[in-house]
């Protein structure tokens, strides 16, 4: 994964753009034709979004008028803000100053600027520069052009048994950084990849990689007939950093997805937290949870807590989020932990009782004597006592406050002698 890392993370991966093109083509070359690249055209009607135009940067720089070069395009991505308007011109240092940016926090860094949507231009820079101009008037020079181009999403299916599809999003944008988002999207090809090798899932998986928000909302507006089929989605960021894991719930909050990941993420990171929707940080799993969308889809990543001075991250949005700031072993423990989930997703079914009454535990051979493993015994029959058909495996997890590993433990046992059975529907069997 880091050497992916290391091959894309300079480039000027725009919206829509040539890097990022290359990019995505060379994610699409990992899997030998199984990746389907979609475009949209420029313009195209996304339900209220339209398709932004194709944005290349030629040159951007700011110089004195004696021709001493203070900022330079070609020494890093982020001095020109993304998707700026050409410009060419001398500048008052006042004038100069309401268009270059800079890091709210980190002085020493570059920051990463977007205007999409705003026609202005802009350039970026170190608060140590920018507090060393003191001459009146400054030359700036910024080379872009506007036209027509293919907004591109590329997209990889694991196939099911069934096609009720469990959705994978990382955002392929922001130029020249790494843990926003190339870390989410070579952990989420890791586990395509994992996913393909191991045995048939029951569900379908769909793994998008995209450009962040307009990406999502193209994909969706364009594949609606997809969307009653999707039944969950995890969307994957930032998992490169030295932090625990985060999950953030779904809009629906009480969702099988939520409840399966929330008793499940406990045991696979000791250490992580959740928290409800909106509450970690928002990105695409917006687009999925949005009025008339409805998929629950929660997000996963090493975000801080919200009451950190260095949330999300310490080098988040700046020229510092390199390679430097992420490691194999963190990326690979985030990949497990993704692949723990789907396992919990996988087997999270409704379990329905094969028996009446209390069971006679001792004739199958599952008694656990109460005098030696009392929390054994009484977890046993709490659990069976919630086997009726109207609980899934998440929900006597979270209704027993205990993990679902240690739910899925028992009713794995049940199972293999005969008392339970697994439904992917409710099928309640009281009578009352």
């Amino acid at each position: 994964m880091i050497d992916l890392i290391q091959e894309l993370w300079f480039l000027r991966r725009d919206l829509v753009s040539d890097d990022y093109d290359r990019a995505l083509s060379r994610l699409a070359g990992e899997f030998d034709g199984r990746m389907t690249i979609h475009e949209y055209t420029t313009g195209e009607p996304c339900w209220t979004w339209r398709v932004p135009e194709k944005w290349t940067c030629h040159a951007a720089y700011l110089e004195t008028l004696d021709g001493r070069r203070l900022i330079d395009l070609a020494d890093h991505p982020l001095h020109v803000v993304s998707y700026s308007l050409p410009f060419d011109g001398v500048v008052s240092r006042q004038e100069l100053l309401s268009h270059l940016h800079v890091h709210p926090r980190l002085p020493n860094a570059i920051p990463f600027v977007f205007k999409y949507y705003q026609r202005d231009w802009g350039l970026c820079a170190s608060q140590q520069l920018r507090d060393s101009l003191s001459d009146e008037t400054y030359r700036v020079v910024i080379e872009t052009t506007f036209e027509p181009g293919a907004l591109k999403v590329g997209e990889l299916v694991i196939p099911g048994e069934s096609d009720e599809a469990f959705v994978l999003v990382a955002h392929l944008c922001h130029p020249a950084m790494v843990n926003d988002d190339l870390t989410g999207v070579v952990v989420g090809l890791d586990v395509a990849r994992a996913l393909l090798a191991g045995p048939r899932p029951y569900y379908t998986y769909r793994l998008l990689i995209l450009p962040e928000t307009i990406g999502s909302v193209a994909y969706l507006s364009h594949n609606e007939s997809l969307i009653p089929r999707m039944v969950g989605g995890l969307f994957l960021e930032m998992l490169g950093n030295d932090s625990s894991h985060a999950l953030q719930g779904s809009f629906t909050l009480h969702s099988q997805p939520d409840r399966c990941f929330m008793s499940a993420l406990p045991t696979l990171d000791p250490l992580s937290y959740h928290a409800p929707y909106r509450m970690v940080i928002n990105n695409d799993e917006r687009q999925f949870n949005a009025p008339g969308v409805r998929v629950p889809m929660l997000s996963l990543s090493r975000v801080l807590r919200g009451d950190s001075p260095d949330w999300p991250y310490p080098e988040y949005h700046s020229s510092l989020d390199t390679p430097a700031i992420v490691t194999s072993e963190r990326l690979e423990a985030s990949k497990a932990v993704v692949l723990g989930l789907i396992q919990a997703w996988e087997r999270n079914q409704y379990v329905v009782n094969c028996f009446k009454g209390e069971v006679f535990c001792s004739g199958f051979g599952i008694w656990i004597d109460y005098r030696e493993n009392p929390e054994g015994h009484r977890r046993l029959f709490e659990i069976m006592e919630l086997c009726d058909g109207g609980r899934s495996v998440a929900d006597i997890a979270i209704e027993l406050d205990i993990s679902f590993q240690a739910v899925w433990e028992v009713v794995s046992l049940l199972q293999e002698k005969g008392l339970v059975e697994f439904s992917r529907t409710p099928r309640p069997t009281n009578p009352r």
